[in-house]
């Protein structure tokens, strides 16, 4: 969206520039400036984008904002570019919600404890055939990614996708002010970020916080399945779309089968469309997240042989159940993007049904920001990977040292399992324990880093001296 600096500074209530430009972009990362951009000075935990305004300039920055304390101490030769603010966080989300005003049209809010990024992305190809769409790129989902997302909205976009998430109370009713949707679609509520929370109903809570501030006419898509979603209905004035697996659920699914290694299919019914789908992506739950985005679209009168279209088009996505090949036979799950207790069981029972596979090997990261509740929910996935007859456990960093402890005391061979206190150290044992006919899922929190077992053994990356393609023990 095209403003100009003008336009800003009065948006932000700062003085007038002194330097009159069109802004073509706006960005928050200095190495991203491409001339005609915005930069905003953010100041975070560790870093502090007033130190990086310059280079923003030399890089082609028309203006940029900054607070004011750094726009006083400035010299004049750079203050006509500076459009000055108390808080340049603050200023973010003002110049984004005042851009979104001005588009003025339809926003969906996707938002969960899991499923949200690959919900957004199936509903934002299905509505694509009959729309122009924006939709939030990769995760950027939180207080700074949510109005780089809305800032970046054109003219010719008629409808935008958001994903919003949260790590404490009151976040995605502050994220769902600034974007306001009409349109709120809840995935599910599960055990994550309990270091902030003290229980799943807290969770819930702050999860309704998108429903609760919907944009009139508001659309509320609730997972049925999902006691705790299903309650949100509860004192909600708009309209109401559930889906589901259950019955009781309007956009309702049927036949979920396996469809081969990586993908399934599933019938989908609801008041006015009946769809075959094939989905080219692995696991029950991902069907569930197909649901939510079928019960999304539905409200757009998209013809039941477009949403298959879309869907069926729609390949992997990037470290969310992505399938590789690895070199010699092996087959690599990488969803190694994020994790909490509910994504981790759901990938192991994915893993568990797949067909054909020689061994089941599960490289699991800890679980982030679980608070005191950690050991024993890592024990719970311990327990599950038994139950399910994994080949393999290997865990990397922290409390992943309990999924060890639960997987032994549910009657897993102990020398079947195997802690490393960090991914790269793990990376040599899988190596050498992959066999020809594997199946390996890797998966882990953010911070865990566990993109680097995938790296290495795609051969992408080399380690303690080794570089090309990952040798296959026979």
């Amino acid at each position: 969206m095209q403003l100009s600096t003008g336009e800003i500074a009065t948006i932000l209530g700062s003085s007038t520039v002194q330097r009159e430009n069109t802004v073509q972009s706006y960005s928050i990362d200095s190495r991203a400036i491409t001339p005609g951009s915005l930069f905003l000075a953010i100041r975070g935990s560790r870093f502090d984008g007033h130190d990086f305004v310059a280079r923003a300039f030399d890089r082609g920055a028309v203006a940029a904002v900054v607070e004011q304390v750094f726009f006083d101490s400035s010299p004049a030769a750079i203050r006509s570019g500076l459009i000055p603010v108390p808080d340049t966080i603050v200023a973010l989300q003002q110049l984004a919600q005042a851009v979104r005003q001005k588009w003025g049209r339809r926003v969906i809010g996707v938002t969960g404890s899991t499923g949200k990024t690959t919900t957004k992305e199936l509903l934002a190809a299905q509505l694509a055939t009959h729309f122009v769409v924006h939709k939030s790129a990769g995760n950027l989902n939180n207080h700074y990614g949510v109005p780089l997302t809305l800032l970046s909205l054109e003219p010719s976009h008629e409808v935008a996708v958001v994903e919003l998430a949260m790590s404490a109370p009151g976040e995605i009713a502050r994220l769902a002010r600034i974007a306001k949707p009409e349109v709120g679609v809840v995935t599910n509520v599960a055990a994550v970020h309990l270091e902030f929370f003290d229980s799943v109903d807290s969770i819930a809570r702050a999860k309704r916080e998108l429903i609760e501030n919907l944009k009139p006419p508001a659309t509320a898509v609730l997972n049925h399945d999902d006691p705790r979603v299903r309650r949100f209905v509860d004192g909600f004035q708009g309209r109401t779309v559930t889906f589901g697996f259950g019955r009781e659920a309007q956009i309702q699914g049927l036949d979920w089968q396996e469809a081969g290694p990586g993908g399934s299919r599933l019938r989908v019914k609801g008041p006015t469309l009946e769809c075959d789908f094939e989905l080219h992506l692995p696991g029950r739950h991902n069907a569930e997240n197909l649901l939510a985005a079928v019960a999304a679209a539905s409200l757009f009168d998209i013809p039941s042989a477009d949403l298959e279209r879309a869907v069926a088009s729609l390949g992997s996505l990037p470290q969310r159940g992505e399938i590789v090949e690895l070199p010699g036979g092996a087959v690599l799950v990488n969803d190694s993007y994020n994790s909490n207790p509910l994504a981790m069981e759901r990938m192991l029972e994915t893993l568990a049904a797949w067909p054909g596979a020689r061994r089941r090997i599960a490289v699991a990261g800890e679980m982030l920001e679980l608070g005191a509740s950690s050991p024993n929910l890592h024990r719970d996935v311990g327990r599950k990977c038994a139950a399910l007859g994994m080949d393999w456990v290997v865990a990397v960093q922290g409390d992943a040292r309990f999924f060890l402890e639960g997987a032994v005391e549910a009657g897993m061979p102990c020398e079947r399992t195997k802690f490393f206190p960090n991914a790269l150290e793990a990376v040599e044992f899988c190596r050498a324990i992959i066999r020809p006919g594997d199946v390996v899922l890797v998966k882990g929190s953010r911070g865990v880093q566990m993109e680097r077992i995938i790296d290495v053994l795609c051969g992408q990356s080399p380690l303690s001296g080794v570089s090309g393609p990952m040798p296959v023990a026979n």
